[in-house]
């Protein structure tokens, strides 16, 4: 099973992980997340991050989901892959978590692209949806 950490601003991580927990029924095994306020010390961040990484793999990998791209989470984020083992994808929503977790059970590089995949799918403009039509 692929270990995602979320690495994010403030508790954006902590209200995914408690919203996917919602919407799946039950908390998840092998989630986790660093949330990363003003002022913290970048190698503070680092720290809990590469010690959470260690809890998360299981051997199958870990995707790291950050929020921004180029801020500090990401940049965290960026500093920890390890190609094939560690792979992050920065962007991270509720709909991009909840496919991650529904489809951890496959390879890690399978894993980043049903995130990416649930990322860009779970944009919508609903006054164009025909189901709110």
């Amino acid at each position: 099973m692929v270990g995602i950490l979320i690495i994010a601003h403030g508790d954006l991580g902590l209200s995914l992980i408690r919203c996917a927990t919602h919407v799946m029924g039950a908390e998840q095994p092998h989630l986790q997340q660093v949330g990363v306020k003003r002022g913290d010390d970048p190698q503070r961040v680092m720290q809990a991050a590469q010690a959470m990484l260690k809890q998360l793999d299981q051997g199958d990998g870990v995707l790291i989901l950050s929020d921004i791209y180029g801020a500090t989470p990401c940049n965290a984020a960026g500093s920890l892959l390890v190609p094939g083992k560690v792979e992050g994808v920065a962007g991270v929503s509720l709909p991009m978590l909840v496919r991650a977790l529904c489809h951890r059970g496959e390879p890690l590089a399978d894993v980043v692209q049903r995130a990416i995949s649930g990322g860009h799918e779970g944009v919508i403009d609903i006054n164009k949806d025909p189901c709110h039509a």
